[in-house]
């Protein structure tokens, strides 16, 4: 079949049924949608962003984006485009539709002024043509709680602080403003609107995807002003001789104090049955496995990447950040989509930065991609420099790009779009 015989577009409000039974398809989810998701799906989603690929008017691929902010080193947003619901159904692969949606999508966000695109890549090799790089990883860890050498006795904080559990009704009224203050401070956090805390506390459950509600707990200070947030859900699991096996998992774990980490962690590993906690996707550098006696306890189960991004103003991108060193750099980009490519000179201070195109000679060449995966500060130019992925024009470069580029903590994105 022709190529050009598939119809690639922004769907309408009378296709967003098949539209929705394709993603299913491709995400090996059961087909059929209800009604009530469907009417969730229109007041969630701009029709304007979801495109479809349609072959004799069914719905065979499907892509997603929305407006989202993301943080960079030194706690400022940038405007990003967030894609999401990306699938191509079995029937149609290697027809090159994909590619039509997310030149059209990038295309767009350049357009309107968006600095980068975001994703969470289901499968590695597909976003780095489209000039994606992997800028943050996460780790998960396994906690085996009776060796984790904490004191069983133990009522609760010895800060003067309290942990209180509270209900999704309290998380609504409180969860915001904690997350607000994490993402001003930690690079890599996104931002969170009301729909989705409504929807992460059970106001937007469906036949498909019913809700049951987890625990919630907040950690106050001995001032009695909210530092932190866990949410977390049990099973109920028995061994032998009527011994509790059960595990917590954290589904989401907000702090921004030190001591509400430590209370909420130690909290977590407190609560009686559980003898295994599953941390969920946390940063690489988490505090966690050393606020616990015995670190060991704290077993990886799961490291990889986590938000890819993709550079879409050179400028805007390098200027937004700060940087811990004083120095200079000129890059040569390469883009095969034209979007972004160029020779550009990064003049940097602590206090902020300026870059503009140039004629001078490169010191550092990259593709776009290996940008986007420098940006925030996780990756290391001179190992990619060792991989082949990053050539250096002028000896030293790609330690004077780790100066400028890497940050002391890692970046973090602690959310699924």
């Amino acid at each position: 079949m022709n190529r050009d015989d598939i119809d690639v577009r922004p769907i309408t409000d009378d296709e967003l049924a098949d539209w929705s039974r394709a993603l299913n398809t491709g995400f090996l989810r059961s087909t059929p949608v209800s009604p009530e998701t469907l009417e969730k799906r229109r007041e969630e989603n701009r029709v304007s962003r979801v495109r479809g690929a349609f072959d004799a008017g069914r719905c065979v691929a499907t892509f997603r984006s929305f407006p989202q902010e993301l943080t960079v080193p030194g706690g400022a947003p940038v405007p990003a485009d967030a894609i999401s619901n990306v699938t191509v159904s079995a029937t149609h692969r290697r027809r090159g539709l994909l590619s039509r949606m997310m030149t059209a999508d990038l295309a767009e966000a350049k357009a309107r002024g968006d600095v980068v695109a975001t994703l969470i890549a289901a499968e590695y090799p597909i976003y780095g043509r489209y000039g994606f790089g992997p800028a943050t990883s996460l780790t998960e860890w396994a906690v085996d709680v009776p060796r984790t050498g904490l004191d069983p006795r133990r009522a609760g904080p010895d800060d003067g602080g309290r942990v209180d559990l509270v209900d999704g009704e309290d998380v609504r009224k409180t969860g915001p403003e904690l997350h607000e203050r994490l993402r001003a401070t930690r690079h890599g956090v996104v931002d969170r609107d009301e729909l989705w805390w409504r929807r992460n506390t059970g106001l937007a459950a469906t036949p498909e995807e019913p809700w049951k509600e987890p625990f919630y707990a907040v950690y106050r200070a001995a001032n009695g002003e909210p530092e932190g947030l866990i949410v977390y859900a049990t099973d109920d699991a028995w061994g032998d001789s009527k011994q509790p096996r059960n595990t917590a998992t954290v589904r989401d774990l907000i702090a921004v104090t030190p001591a509400a980490e430590r209370a909420l962690w130690h909290y977590v590993c407190s609560v009686d049955w559980v003898t295994t906690v599953r941390t969920g996707y946390r940063a690489p550098d988490d505090l966690l496995p050393h606020l616990l006696p015995d670190p060991r306890a704290a077993g990886v189960v799961t490291q990889a990447d986590w938000l890819w991004v993709r550079i879409l103003d050179v400028v805007r991108a390098l200027e937004a950040r700060t940087y811990a060193v004083p120095g200079s750099l000129v890059i040569e980009v390469d883009d095969a989509a034209g979007l972004s490519g160029g020779r550009y000179r990064l003049d940097a201070e602590p206090g902020g930065a300026v870059c503009a195109p140039t004629s001078e000679e490169a010191e550092l060449t990259l593709d776009v991609s290996e940008l986007g995966t420098l940006w925030l500060g996780d990756e290391s130019a001179v190992r990619l420099a060792a991989l082949g992925r990053v050539r250096e024009e002028k000896a030293g470069a790609a330690a004077v790009a780790d100066a400028l580029l890497r940050t002391s903590r890692r970046p973090w994105c602690p959310d699924i779009f």
